[in-house]
């Protein structure tokens, strides 16, 4: 074990319920995957490809759904052979398979007890095809990640869930969710062109063969022959195919979509419909090809707001006939609940309890068109009955609007639905999402009946939708570990199937799939004779049972109380987390260790276990590097966890805990003593530049042996050499703003083979070339943003260097008079937030009067409308870092590239490099996973100039690529400087 390494029981909880929870992982789990599961499926798949420890079986034992079961080995092919070969094992030893993608399915369908196979990290990728009008995509890929590729094209995809920053592909098809605007028209059954299958047995078929039917009968005859004999004797009851096109009119997901039988003529076509909504029961779908839809750029949005929930219903037809492509319904629970999120007005904390919201879009391809809408809805606005703007609740204006700001904060509101709400429930309850649909024309109806039955059962539940579709949702929350709450729950289950059913004639799931809580609800809907041949369908393709068990069928009816999790309190930064992981997409270290979400569940299992248990022990054992170690610390997840959740703030919080007080002593002596600190940095940077980088390797990673790896970092070429020695001089006569130096720029020199001026001379350079001088002052030296202990938890020398830099700040700017010009976007983000919560109450009042400009903000609204640009490059790529995202300013980065040249790419695939200061020298890994897509998009082709602003970042990103990323104002400073250049 090396030195200095941490005591794992440092992180164990303080304070947890007085007994062990009845769901947690018993004493039995502690050794993760039995034997011979484990060793069979080593052989099978390789280390790399199974996960087997107890700690990573329990994160995957968790999704947004309100269920959890233990998995008993996680699997990652990457191909479909290993796909098929898994399932081959499955089938000769008698296991069960489910496939799991983003985890963000909210009943249950992608968790499993015995082997789960996660199909996203090796499962990402967009083909456009004919200009756009079709792509070609890996199951393993968002929504997002795919709409933004097609956005360059003039196409999106039909589903447009709301979860689309962090649900799959593959999974969006395999529940035919649809979302705000799909309805029955544009959802998957309807756009996807073909698909590509990897049957129980092993077959796989491409739908779109020309010879597909030929090839699927000589592998499979049996299947194909029982596929056409259903698809007769449904055709032969006339009642019966009468019953099925009546039941797709509404929004239905709810059971296997039998209308396949009725608009496929071959097997090969009934299966591609079979397999939309199948929820993995079938098969695995290993590529999908979807007919895009135009990407309509003008938009026209409302937000309306109505005294009660049946009056806002009743409004949805009259927009519906404006032609409106969305008409969204959010209830006074939800508009209040979402405040909470940032950008949402937080007046709406003062709304009446009974007031309902309706977001209204038109969407066009042109001006004309959306004029033409827009009249059609200002005509509709007379007729209805609305409620009075007030003062205290300015931001109601009823009215519509073009302005892209106010429609993203209202989009923003509505599809923080499910975790803003989920976020503002009681401590240590369980968040249930039903989702059902009736028709739109006795929606208003509905509203009322469910109103008055979550009364009758003593929930004060939200209620949001796609109002243009009749389709509901709604929230309830309970407590899982109480057996008169989960009772209270069955009952109403009850009352509200039979409700939506033999009152309204309903789908019990409209988009969210049936499974495993709606499953024993499914003949309540169908009947008899359609879910007995939804059974016969199961049996003919997947005779073995090998596939996701009790997932849409379940002959048990009380399937849906079983499983059901408990939510044990943790730390408050975390307690609001419903688990629905849209934070995972973002994180860097998702396809590494853990995600934001894993590290929640992981510690609330820690939670549910009595103190010194053998799991405990073996969960804090692994938390410690997967986890805390290895989290990039970039707190991107706030930014995409609605409710904020931030999940970084949180291990730097455990990196403190784990801090012996000594650590802290030496990390407050180099905060005070930084000066020095700095000096020595360059001058070991110096040193090193002089020394074989292959001895430095070598040397750093035996050194990190005996040294915690954890504050040994390693030593990468991509390192550059060290920084001038001496600041340019500059006058504080006339200047317009105060230039700081990030102590980064001031320690390491310029990207390799750079001859240009250094950073701080072209920040100089171009801001007097654009009229604007800068001031560097002359005791910078030996101060910094304090990110450098503040990423690590050690907060007394945060505290430090915070209080240091704000009263020297305050007295370079002369009171807050000049901005502070900072060329570390980090070092920005440092500076003007995150130093906050460590200065002294005087120096927060200081802080306040600072205006703080990242350089990136600076050249591209100060300098560039000043500046001629005399040259540019051909072609430039760029890399926003997290801190750009926090700040915003990505808009600018942009900006400056595609001033300084002809052609600029913003990989869709970029994120957090996972550098973060020095943790990418600390785990090297971190960064070069993080970065592994981007990477690939930026060396498809060669580039002119790779750009970013950050040195750090520029730093990982050549590691990552092996190509020389710099400042984009190094670019700027290039491309406006007089003469040859």
């Amino acid at each position: 074990m090396p030195l200095l390494e941490p005591d794992p029981g440092a992180l164990r909880p303080d304070v947890r319920p007085q007994d062990a929870s009845s769901d947690r992982v018993t004493d039995a789990g502690a050794g993760g995957t039995p034997e011979p599961l484990r060793s069979d499926l080593l052989a099978l798949l390789g280390p790399e490809k199974v996960l087997t420890h107890i700690s990573d079986l329990v994160r995957y034992a968790s999704d947004a759904s309100p269920y959890r079961f233990l998995p008993r080995v996680v699997v990652l092919p990457g191909t479909t052979a290993e796909v098929a070969a898994v399932l081959a094992y499955a089938r000769e030893h008698g296991r069960q398979v489910v496939f799991r993608a983003a985890g963000t399915s909210l009943n249950g369908q992608a968790q499993g007890e015995d082997i789960l196979v996660d199909v996203r990290r090796h499962w990402v990728g967009v083909e456009v095809l004919d200009e756009g009008r079709r792509a070609r995509i890996a199951p393993g890929t968002t929504i997002l990640r795919a709409n933004t590729t097609l956005a360059r094209h003039g196409r999106v995809l039909g589903p447009d869930p709301a979860s689309a920053v962090a649900c799959t592909v593959g999974g969006v098809v395999a529940n035919n969710a649809s979302g705000m605007t799909a309805g029955t028209t544009r959802n998957s059954y309807r756009t996807v062109a073909s698909l590509t299958v990897v049957l129980p047995t092993g077959t796989v078929v491409d739908t779109a063969a020309p010879d597909a039917d030929e090839r699927l009968a000589a592998a499979e005859p049996e299947l194909c022959a029982g596929l056409l004999a259903l698809k007769r004797e449904i055709e032969d009851d006339a009642a019966l195919t009468a019953r099925i096109r009546a039941k797709y009119t509404l929004k239905n997901t709810n059971g296997y979509r039998l209308d396949a039988f009725l608009d496929g003529t071959t097997p090969v076509e009934i299966l591609r419909g079979l397999m939309v909504g199948s929820e993995g029961t079938f098969g695995f779908l290993s590529e999908i090809v979807f007919d895009t839809l135009p990407l309509d750029r003008e938009v026209l949005t409302g937000l309306f707001f109505f005294p009660s929930l049946p009056a806002a219903a009743a409004a949805v037809p009259l927009f519906n006939e404006a032609g409106a492509l969305a008409v969204e319904l959010m209830d006074g629970n939800t508009l209040r609940a979402s405040v909470q999120v940032e950008g949402v007005p937080a007046d709406w904390a003062h709304l009446p309890g009974t007031t309902t919201a309706l977001l209204v879009e038109f969407r066009a391809p042109d001006e004309e068109r959306l004029a033409a809408f827009e009249a059609a809805a200002e005509a509709v606005l007379p007729r209805l009955t609305l409620v009075a703007p007030v003062a205290s609740v300015a931001s109601v204006t009823n009215t519509f609007t073009r302005d892209p700001g106010t429609i993203a904060s209202y989009w923003k509101a509505r599809k923080a639905f499910v975790t803003a709400v989920g976020g503002s429930r009681p401590s240590g309850t369980t968040l249930i999402t039903e989702d059902f649909a009736v028709p739109p024309d006795r929606l208003a109806e509905a509203c009322e009946a469910l109103l008055a039955l979550q009364t009758r059962h003593g929930f004060d539940a939200a209620v949001a939708g796609h109002a243009a579709h009749g389709n509901l949702h709604f929230l309830l929350a309970f407590d899982a570990g109480l057996p008169s709450d989960v009772a209270r729950y069955a009952a109403f289950m009850d009352a509200f199937c039979r409700m939506t059913v033999e009152r309204f004639d309903g789908s019990l799931k409209a988009e969210h799939a049936t499974g495993r809580n709606i499953a024993p609800f499914l003949k309540l809907e169908w009947g008899p004779r359609a879910t007995g041949l939804m059974w016969r369908t199961k049996q003919l393709i997947d005779p073995a049972g090998v596939l996701a068990p009790r997932i849409v069928l379940d002959r048990d009816p009380e399937a849906h109380l079983r499983g059901l999790k408990s939510i044990p309190t943790v730390e408050p930064v975390a307690d609001p987390c419903i688990e629905c992981g849209f934070c995972e997409p973002t994180c860097p270290s998702n396809d590494l260790t853990t995600t934001p979400r894993q590290r929640i569940v992981l510690r609330r299992e820690m939670m549910r276990q009595p103190s010194g248990s053998p799991v405990e022990a073996k969960l804090l054992e692994a938390y410690g590097h997967d986890a805390v170690d290895t989290c990039a610390g970039d707190s991107t997840c706030k930014l995409a966890c609605p409710v904020g959740i931030d999940t970084g703030a949180m291990m730097k919080a455990f990196r403190h805990q784990r801090h012996s007080a000594r650590e802290e002593r030496v990390a407050t002596l180099t905060a005070e003593h930084f000066r020095v600190v700095e000096a020595a940095a360059r001058l070991a940077v110096a040193a090193a530049a002089k020394i074989d980088d292959r001895l430095l390797s070598a040397l750093t990673r035996g050194l990190r042996k005996v040294v915690r790896p954890d504050l040994m970092p390693e030593w990468l070429p991509a390192v550059p050499g060290p920084a001038k020695h001496r600041l340019p001089g500059t006058s504080r006569l006339d200047a317009r703003a105060v230039y700081y130096p990030a102590c980064v720029n001031r320690i390491f020199g310029g990207p390799e083979g750079h001859t240009g001026p250094s950073l701080a001379e072209a920040v100089v350079a171009v801001s007097a070339r654009a009229g604007k001088p800068v001031w560097i002052p002359r005791d910078v030296r030996g101060t910094c943003c304090a990110t450098i202990w503040h990423s690590k938890g050690y907060e007394q020398a945060d505290a430090v260097m915070a209080n240091r830099i704000v009263e020297a700040a305050w007295g370079w700017t002369g009171g807050g008079q000049l901005p502070l010009v900072v060329d570390a976007s980090s070092c920005t983000l440092g500076i003007a937030h995150e130093v906050v919560p460590y200065l002294t109450p005087a120096n927060r009042e200081l802080h306040r009067e600072l205006t703080v400009v990242d350089s990136l903000v600076w050249a591209a609204e100060e300098l560039l409308p000043e500046l001629e640009i005399l040259r540019t490059a051909g072609s430039a790529v760029v890399h926003p870092t997290c801190s750009m995202e926090h700040l915003r300013d990505v808009p600018q980065l942009m900006a400056l590239a595609e001033a300084c040249a002809e052609e600029v790419l913003l990989p869709d695939s970029a994120r957090c490099c996972g550098f973060a200061g020095d943790r990418g020298l600390l785990h090297r890994e971190l960064t070069e996973s993080a970065t592994a897509r981007e990477a690939a998009e930026v060396t498809a082709r060669e580039w002119d100039a790779y750009l970013s602003a950050n040195r750090m970042c520029e730093i990982g990103m050549h590691h990552a690529t092996g190509r020389t990323y710099r400042s984009a104002l190094l670019e700027l400073e290039r491309a406006t400087r007089p003469g040859d250049g």
